[in-house]
């Protein structure tokens, strides 16, 4: 369980102001088709979500009990440092004519690869016993942070401090994935 709550947790605070977020905005205000946007949205969670943890859980036998919490760590540093980094405007996909669902799902699936969420998740499937866990965790959470800004659209955006949220969980994240490495390495 503690799979699925670290996933959840950190890949919702990974997606705050993020440029998922940003194109999720964008898409919605384009095509004004909600469902199909969140549609979207839950298939591009859900398959790199399935991509990470399927891979997490080939790496996980394959490393040493340290070997794991160190690659745990160096996926939550690798969150932590990239809420620290500015966020630049992604491409809207206008000329794309898939369609609002189709155009969603793949914009978000091309945008997740790599990114700080999908690293974690799969950190965290290499390192649990519960991969499919982390998996389930963060689809929930990168669900949970988008589908709102298609709901709110850009009130979502400029009621809450992201700048804020950002800093203060790329801190977090940085020093518990600090922790964790030195740990792993045996300082701690």
């Amino acid at each position: 369980m503690d799979a699925l709550l670290i996933a959840l947790l950190g890949c919702l605070l990974g997606e705050m102001g993020d440029k998922s977020q940003l194109l999720v905005l964008a898409l919605a205000a384009r095509y004004d088709r909600n469902g199909a946007i969140i549609a979207g949205i839950m298939i591009a969670a859900i398959a790199n979500a399935a991509i990470s943890a399927f891979a997490g859980a080939w790496i996980g036998p394959m490393l040493g009990p340290d070997a794991r919490l160190l690659f745990m760590a160096l996926s939550v540093l690798f969150l932590g440092a990239g809420l620290f980094w500015p966020v630049s405007q992604p491409d809207t996909l206008s000329g794309w004519r898939l369609g609002a669902c189709l155009t969603t799902a793949i914009g978000l699936l091309i945008l997740g690869f790599g990114d700080g969420p999908q690293f974690l998740i799969l950190g965290i499937a290499t390192r649990t016993a519960d991969p499919w866990l982390a998996g389930i965790g963060g689809a929930i959470g990168v669900i949970t942070a988008l589908v709102p800004v298609v709901l709110a659209r850009d009130r979502m955006l400029a009621v809450l401090p992201l700048r804020a949220i950002r800093w203060s969980g790329g801190g977090l994240m940085l020093a518990t994935g600090a922790l964790m490495a030195l740990s792993a390495v045996g300082l701690l």
